[in-house]
Parts: C-alpha cells; structure tokens; sequence
C-alpha cells in the first residue's frame, strides 16, 4: 500500500514539474512587440491608447526609428524585456534575444 501512494505521489510530482517546464519557452516576437508597446502606452488611456497600440502594433520592427538601426531598436526591445533578469539568466536570454531574426 505504502509502494502505491509512492508511486502515485511520483507520477503526479513528474506531470506537475513537465507541465511547467513546457512554460519556460521564450515569448515569440509578437509576445516581445506587445510588451514593449504595453510599457510605452502606461500614460494612455481610452481611445488614445487603443490608438497607439494599434500604430505600435501594426508598426514594422525593419523600419529605422530616429536614425536607429534595427539592431539598436532590437537592442531596445530585448533590454526591456529583460529587465527582470540578473546574471546569467540575463546574459543567456540576451544572446537568445539578439540572434532571434
């Protein structure tokens, strides 16, 4: 009896730790595009919101914002998405950042 509660207090540990692994996965690039304009739209509400995230949204990453290249601008993007991050995790999800296309 002892073996099957065992067993079965296992098998649940190992679903529950898979399942939260499969959440550890990088934000896609419209996952990235939607937080940074999320952080530059904080002051606007309503309709001018809803405007600005529309032109954010809709804006192409390729396209030279105040002379930046688009590597500043990814440059940009990836700092702001990794704000949280400290030590090699940041330096891990940097590089990822960076070389994604």
């Amino acid at each position: 009896m002892k073996q099957l509660i065992s067993l079965m207090a296992l098998g649940l540990a190992l679903a529950v730790g898979g399942a939260h692994a499969a959440d550890d996965k990088a934000p896609t690039a419209q996952q990235s595009k939607m937080k940074t304009c999320n952080a530059e739209a904080k002051d606007k509400k309503g309709d001018e919101r809803k405007a600005f995230m529309k032109e954010c949204l809709s804006a192409k990453p390729a396209a030279a914002e105040d002379g930046k290249t688009a590597q500043q601008n990814k440059m940009k993007t990836c700092n702001a998405d990794a704000k949280d991050k400290k030590g090699d995790e940041r330096k891990a999800f940097m590089k990822e950042c960076l070389s994604a296309k």
